[in-house]
């Protein structure tokens, strides 16, 4: 079977569902539109606009009758209006990501992540659609206890889990006042095909596979807990199908950890090098910032959905490294940019 080909558990159904997806041509958000159509949705795709009219990783995807590709920006609120017209759900993927960046330009993070998650809320409500948000991992900061379940303390080390929890919050406000059914989605770390080469898992593969005689790279004590991004889409799939009308906050996790240092030694032997690893300044966290430990809970996800990720360290990093080795022109391994 192709390693791109998504797949889709038996009698989860999406047909005859109009679903809106955002942020659409990145990462996790053109896996989920292979996955909505896969069972079956007919799906709006967004795209941030820029002149060249470049679609992303949506360009991956075959053109084919059930997927619209729409192109705009959050921001814009007549825009938010047009994208949630005639919709079912809407999975709101669409956000500025990048950590390091989030130091450089904080406000660009609070008038994409916030404001643009305000328009589309507006959007929403006006024919109470669906809504599902996709946080992340990071609005916890470093473990207080673990593993950590959604009731644990938020922590903003970063002006991007600072627009995180904000947006979280201005998305269950809407549950309780105007009684939107919306659901907030906590990803741990997701990696896979497609991953930006800013991520560990990517910056590691991209350079070995261009035979790097070392490997630069940031702080290696932090252990993550990670998720192949196909379990995490298919864990998107079913928390749509699921019950909306409490608010809830679900995790989507293995309830495992791994030290970076580890993953990287997994990875090359995986690859079959051996490479020193040398740290980059650059790709260091300010030190109150780095977030140590990240091992996510995932009871509250089994018990909505009976759904849990199922795929293994090992055959995830296997997938992803056979798919980064045959798109070698999609990354610039030895330039890292925030």
């Amino acid at each position: 079977m192709p390693q791109d080909l998504p797949v889709v558990k038996p009698g989860l159904s999406y047909t005859g569902k109009r679903v809106l997806v955002t942020g659409a041509d990145g990462f996790i958000g053109s896996h989920l539109t292979e996955a909505l159509l896969a069972a079956g949705a007919e799906v709006r795709a967004t795209c941030w606009y820029h002149p060249r009219q470049d679609r992303g990783w949506l360009d991956a995807i075959p053109a084919q009758p059930a997927l619209e590709v729409v192109i705009g920006d959050i921001r814009d609120a007549n825009t938010c209006r047009r994208w949630v017209e005639s919709m079912d759900v809407v999975f709101h993927l669409a956000a500025l990501i990048g950590i390091p960046y989030s130091y450089e330009a904080p406000e660009s993070y609070l008038q994409t992540n916030l404001h643009g998650t305000f328009h589309l809320l507006e959007a929403c409500r006006a024919n109470l659609t669906p809504f599902v948000f996709m946080s992340s991992s990071e609005v916890y900061g470093t473990a207080l206890q673990a593993p950590i379940d959604e009731q644990h303390p938020l922590q903003p080390q970063s002006p991007y889990s600072a627009s995180k929890i904000g947006a979280e919050a201005l998305v269950r406000s809407y549950w309780h006042s105007y009684g939107l059914p919306v659901l907030v989605a906590r990803a741990f770390n997701t990696y896979g095909p497609r991953q930006s080469p800013r991520a560990i898992i990517p910056a590691v593969i991209s350079q070995l596979a261009a035979g790097a005689t070392e490997l630069a790279l940031g702080d290696l004590r932090p252990t993550r807990d990670l998720v192949y991004v196909a379990d995490t889409c298919q864990a998107l799939l079913h928390l749509g199908l699921s019950q909306l009308t409490d608010g809830a906050i679900v995790n989507i996790c293995t309830g495992k950890d791994h030290r970076m240092s580890v993953v990287v030694e997994l990875l090359q032997q995986i690859m079959g090098t051996a490479v020193p690893v040398v740290t980059d300044p650059q790709r260091l966290r300010p030190v109150h910032s780095e977030v140590m430990q990240l091992l996510g809970n995932p009871g509250l996800l089994l018990q909505r959905t009976r759904y849990l990720p199922s795929t293994s360290l090992q055959a995830g990093l296997a997938k992803t490294i056979a798919w980064f080795q045959t798109h070698p022109s999609s990354y610039s391994p030895f330039q890292y940019h925030v």
